[in-house]
């Protein structure tokens, strides 16, 4: 009986060490599990003409753009580093690109407006979130 416990604790305390080292692999390094920062089309200076064109600094506060200071929506400060967007999608350029394209479809009553956000403006901002890092 008491050969059996010991045994079990063994195993236990190497699944732990196992769950924590693949969990600690994960979070090490801006390039170990970081979303890709690559958007295929996207050009990041472009992208910050288009969030200020489009006055997504209104609500949130961007760094790198002057004018973006709004308090309505969350600060999009190293936004590259994030694993989710909008609470529920995995951080994806293609992820990125539809969320800001339509935002009310993927979350119908969310507070972001759908701005009519053409596919290559959004290519862009989505290309300039992924340089905040």
């Amino acid at each position: 009986m008491h050969l059996r416990r010991v045994v079990a604790t063994r195993y236990a305390k190497r699944a732990v060490l196992i769950a924590l080292a693949a969990a600690a692999a994960g979070a090490c390094g801006d390039a170990r599990g970081a979303p890709a920062l690559k958007v295929e089309g996207g050009d990041a200076a472009r992208g910050e003409r288009a969030i200020a064109a489009y006055g997504c600094g209104t609500c949130h506060m961007i760094p790198g753009i002057r004018e973006a200071t709004g308090m309505v929506g969350p600060p999009l400060t190293a936004f590259a580093r994030r694993t989710i967007i909008a609470g529920r999608m995995p951080n994806t350029a293609d992820a990125l690109v539809r969320w800001i394209r339509t935002p009310q479809e993927v979350d119908p009553g969310t507070a972001m407006p759908d701005l009519n956000v053409t596919e290559r403006d959004a290519k862009d901002i989505a290309a300039y979130l992924y340089t905040l890092r």
